[in-house]
């Protein structure tokens, strides 16, 4: 049986971890997608807002999050996967803004995943296309970064993982970075050759893909072993939102404006045997807090739906 996780954001609360994470257990889930991006979240980097919470020592950091790894340990909850605050990368920013991200934010979020003992933490290559001029010169700039953080990875026991992401140019939604998923499986493929160990690999996101029209079958199975972890969420084709997968139609028939089949035979196809992780800590805040355990009892039964289609008949 497939496992389950979803996101610690909008669960965990930093003054008694322990009581979200037993709240998980009960809902059904084994796992979290420890979310370290909420300490420095995207909306105040894009703002140059940038607090000094990974200013402090790995001492410091470590000391902050213990209860919460001794709160996952007591309710059984295997904290396997990880999102690193991002953007790491903002163009036109002060010198001084990205260098504290590159050099400051992302190796000590690299120390936290160690200290969790998680196997995965996802980023975001950066988003520059359109401003470098092609998406090879984004992708050497990505990969530039990542020759920062890999040699620790490798040191660690960590696999970074890269996500195809989105980008908005005016009022239209465009192809952000890792949305061609041969040219990710050979970039991976070349990098962990490289490294001469498995230190890159792939986060595909539904959500994301969703919007973009990207074929999902065709992308998890022409990535096969290099995809590593999933962020599970739906939306309207439109808007990234960060709902409970079938929320959304695209006709009166009810038909649903996110392939969840192709999802299903493309995790068949590649015999994915890992964590079926939910993105959807969003949706919480718009219930009532009495019924935050009975949606999460309502993500992992779906989770459950979809780990049983896809080991249905798998040899």
């Amino acid at each position: 049986m497939l496992k389950l996780g979803v996101q610690t954001n909008n669960i965990i609360e930093d003054d008694c971890p322990q009581t979200g994470f037993a709240t998980l257990k009960r809902a059904g889930f084994s796992c979290a997608d420890f979310s370290l991006n909420r300490y420095l979240k995207n909306t105040d980097i894009y703002k140059s807002e940038i607090n000094q919470f990974f200013s402090q020592s790995i001492q410091e950091l470590e000391s902050i999050f213990y209860p919460h790894k001794l709160g996952a340990e007591k309710a059984q909850i295997t904290i396997n996967q990880m999102h690193m605050p991002y953007p790491l990368y903002v163009p036109g920013e002060d010198k001084e803004i990205n260098e504290y991200l590159q050099e400051v934010v992302a190796p000590k979020s690299m120390a936290l995943c160690s200290f969790f003992q998680c196997p995965y933490i996802v980023i975001h290559g950066y988003k520059l296309a359109r401003y470098w001029g092609s998406e090879i010169k984004e992708w050497e700039q990505t990969e530039k970064f990542l020759d920062t953080m890999l040699p620790m990875a490798k040191e660690m026991g960590i696999i970074v993982c890269i996500e195809n992401l989105y980008d908005s140019v005016g009022s239209h939604l465009v192809e952000g970075s890792c949305c061609n998923a041969a040219k990710a499986a050979e970039r991976i493929d070349r990098i962990n050759e490289k490294y001469h160990a498995e230190v890159l690999g792939f986060c595909f996101d539904t959500g994301h893909a969703n919007l973009l029209g990207i074929d999902f079958e065709d992308f998890i199975t022409t990535l096969g072993h290099r995809l590593k972890v999933l962020h599970i969420h739906d939306n309207d084709g439109r808007q990234d939102l960060h709902q409970i997968p079938f929320t959304f139609t695209a006709t009166r028939e009810n038909k649903s404006s996110t392939d969840w089949e192709g999802f299903i035979r493309g995790l068949r196809n590649i015999y994915f045997d890992a964590v079926l992780s939910f993105e959807t800590a969003p949706v919480l805040s718009a219930f009532p807090e009495e019924m935050k355990e009975t949606v999460l009892g309502f993500i992992a039964q779906i989770g459950r739906y979809f780990a049983e289609r896809i080991t249905k008949n798998r040899l």
